[in-house]
């Protein structure tokens, strides 16, 4: 018999097998489950990452974030990432500034103008035309 490398409890098999039988995962997060359920099950890592196709090392950290965290392990941790330099008001302020006429000398808006006038009227102290295209493309 294989070695067992994941020892589920019978409550945490019980919603991983639930979990895989849904259908609206993450891709991420059915891999991870199905992994783990296939590691209780007494299968390699090395069958386990042919079924999955995952690498062995992410199987082992798997794992071993199971060990130590339980059914956390099949989420992404949050990632800090950059934060938020414009918030709502400044958002309806660009958007509307969008919908305004364009200045003189100019049949519409462009992206970069935006931006320029954005930083000209003091909306924010600095601002790329591709943020301008993504707070325009959230709006409709």
């Amino acid at each position: 018999m294989n070695k067992q490398h994941v020892q589920l409890t019978e409550t945490d098999r019980e919603y991983l097998e639930a979990l895989t039988s849904k259908g609206e995962l993450k891709v991420r997060t059915y891999r991870r489950a199905l992994s783990l359920l296939e590691l209780d099950r007494g299968k390699t890592y090395t069958a386990v990452s042919k079924t999955v196709k995952l690498t062995i090392g992410t199987l082992s950290t798997l794992a071993e974030q199971y060990r130590e965290n339980g059914l956390n392990a099949l989420y992404d941790r949050p990632r800090s990432g950059r934060p938020i330099e414009i918030d709502g008001g400044q958002r309806a302020k660009i958007t509307a500034l969008a919908c305004s006429p364009p200045p003189d000398g100019h049949a519409e808006w462009s992206l970069r103008l935006l931006a320029g006038k954005v930083v000209e009227l003091g909306f924010s102290e600095q601002i790329s035309h591709t943020h301008v295209s993504t707070i325009l493309k959230k709006t409709n």
